[in-house]
């Protein structure tokens, strides 16, 4: 194996689920930037990058979120650095969004736009997206997880541990996040919390996986 394949696979048997952090660690600020980084360059279904980072650094913000957040109990309190995913809701070609990304961002050609909502509508059409606004935010919520994931495994590759996490009151921390004015309730909702920080402890065992050839197939 070559020492880049090592060093991957090294850095996926050293992520586990952090339960609780040491507090007196912190995450450097150019670790964390390209942790971001990683999750802002991560590949979305149709370029459309559905998602939005809020870094809680805030203690108020983190106390006010852990009654309501079983899952994150101990991440809360100790993490270097706590996110949150948000996922956009009602993502269309339609939408004032969408409209603004490819104008204003990818700066597609004018006369090309209108193939470009065709090709998008079709898509969303053919894979039953945009049956109704609830599997058009489930969508974006799957696009989230791409960069979770990149974010997680980046956070390994440089010796920093993470925690995904899904446990947590969604009405009550909706709540919570729409009255301090971080989260716009139209146009965004909680898809995932993921805390960053150094383990206080090692784990009490090694990766534990199905069998490989339980789990993957070639045909």
């Amino acid at each position: 194996m070559s020492n880049m394949n090592q060093t991957i696979i090294d850095a996926f048997k050293f992520r586990h689920a952090t339960k609780q952090f040491d507090p007196s660690k912190k995450v450097s600020d150019e670790d964390f930037e390209t942790i971001l980084e990683a999750g802002r360059l991560s590949p979305s279904s149709l370029g459309l990058e559905p998602w939005h980072f809020v870094v809680v650094q805030s203690e108020t913000l983190r106390d006010k979120l852990k009654p309501y957040s079983w899952g994150a109990q101990k991440q809360l309190d100790t993490a270097s650095h706590f996110v949150l995913i948000f996922a956009r809701k009602n993502v269309t070609s339609q939408s004032e969004y969408v409209q603004n990304l490819i104008r204003g961002v990818k700066q597609y050609e004018e006369s090309t736009i209108p193939a470009v909502n065709e090709k998008f509508d079709n898509f969303q059409t053919n894979f039953h997206i945009n049956d109704n606004e609830r599997t058009l935010y489930d969508w974006a919520s799957k696009q989230t997880y791409i960069a979770l994931g990149n974010m997680m495994t980046t956070a390994a590759l440089l010796g920093v541990d993470s925690c995904p996490m899904e446990g947590f009151d969604l009405d009550k921390v909706t709540e919570i996040l729409a009255d301090e004015g971080i989260l716009d309730t139209e146009h965004f909702g909680i898809s995932v919390m993921v805390g960053f920080g150094y383990r206080a402890e090692e784990p009490a065992h090694g990766k534990v996986r199905q069998n490989k050839d339980d789990v993957i197939s070639w045909v």
